[in-house]
């Protein structure tokens, strides 16, 4: 059982992906934890209007202010494309809602979305019949990315979508502390054909032993060398001038300007930029071993209650997969929605370039996540 003043022990993690159908690797959550959520509205109308990289920084924001907020302590996290959701203890509940209020406000002024939030707490998840674990994917030696299991965590996000244990937005005077949270990267291009963002789902009543042998079956059809990871394994490219730069700009901006902000990004992208092409290092900064280890870090596929992936793979594969996927669901054991796309899409966050646990979250260029959730949502309407 995982400790109320304790963050999750992230030592009991795994690192063979198709254990996150294992219920042994999952822990609950205690009663007195809190769960906290974000989620775009309408991002399908934003990412058709061309706001993709707007969407998930918008998604990536509430984690890199509750980080923030919380000194960098250890909390269990998920990144969904178009938002987040967490988890805390009670000392960390009103700091990470203030965390909370603020983004989305920053949503509002900076980015012009509209960012829903709550904190929902683990008492009404279980009022409810549901529950909330969680456990550990170790993408790399030095990152560990949360996974989730047990259903209440859907049931979270659908209270918050019905208005309920809603976080209003602060002003535009009071900013989140985004202080690391960046989208530099090149777009990541298609090596096999298809960048595919899939989203798999028990259906309801679906036998929990037939779900996860399908999850199995969909990892085993991405077991090349390098299971469909999209990013090169020596990391992907820096770009000049750096993409996302007034995003990145605004996000780091808590007071004072705009333009200087603009600057220091320009500036530190294009030293990041020389140190690449020559191959000098700075103190401890070397880009060769960054961009590696951005790589191992990546984030492209995760568990919340269901399988979420954004994997590279060739047109044959994303057609053996839906013949699968299509069986599934005829029998009762899956929803699901995917989308195809040509290229990937990073957003980052990085305390510091100079230990190796920088964060980095993937999704379709053309917000594959959300156009995914959006075929998944037509389906069961």
């Amino acid at each position: 059982m995982l400790m109320s003043n304790k963050a999750p022990n992230q030592t009991a993690s795994f690192a063979t992906f198709a254990q996150v159908v294992e219920p042994d690797v999952y822990a609950p959550l205690p009663d007195d934890w809190s769960i906290g959520l974000t989620d775009v509205e309408d991002s399908t109308g934003a990412i058709a209007s061309g706001q993709y990289k707007s969407v998930n920084m918008a998604g990536a924001s509430a984690i890199s202010a509750v980080m923030n907020a919380l000194d960098h302590a250890p909390f269990p996290f998920i990144f969904g494309g178009d938002g987040a959701a967490f988890a805390v203890p009670p000392e960390q509940a009103e700091t990470a809602a203030r965390a909370l209020a603020q983004t989305a406000g920053w949503v509002t002024t900076d980015l012009g979305l509209t960012l829903r939030a709550a904190m929902v707490p683990m008492t009404a998840v279980r009022a409810a019949g549901q529950d909330i674990r969680v456990g550990w994917y170790a993408a790399s030696d030095a990152v560990r990315y949360a996974v989730f299991s047990g259903g209440g965590l859907t049931w979270a996000e659908d209270a918050m979508k019905a208005g309920r244990f809603t976080i209003d937005a602060t002003g535009p005077d009071e900013r989140p502390d985004l202080e690391g949270l960046s989208c530099r990267w090149n777009k990541i291009d298609a090596k096999k054909g298809v960048i595919l963002s899939l989203i798999v789902r028990p259906a309801e009543g679906a036998d929990p032993v037939a779900f996860a042998e399908l999850v199995r079956t969909i990892v085993a059809h991405l077991s090349d060398d390098r299971e469909g990871h999209p990013v090169p394994e020596n990391g992907p490219s820096f770009r000049w001038p750096p993409a996302g730069l007034m995003l990145e700009a605004r996000a780091a901006r808590r007071s004072g300007s705009l333009l200087r902000r603009q600057l220091e990004v320009i500036g530190t992208a294009f030293l990041g930029l020389v140190l690449d092409k020559t191959g000098w290092s700075l103190g401890d900064f070397n880009p060769h071993h960054y961009r590696r280890q951005t790589a191992r870090n990546t984030d492209f596929r995760k568990f919340d209650d269901g399988l979420r992936m954004t994997v590279d793979c060739a047109p044959e594969t994303v057609e053996a997969l839906e013949k699968r996927l299509d069986e599934s669901e005829r029998a009762g054991i899956a929803r699901y929605g995917l989308h195809q796309q040509t290229h990937a899409l990073m957003t980052c966050i990085v305390p510091t370039v100079m230990t190796d646990d920088h964060l980095h979250f993937l999704d379709g260029a053309d917000g594959g996540y959300a156009q995914a959730a959006a075929r998944l949502k037509a389906m069961a309407s």
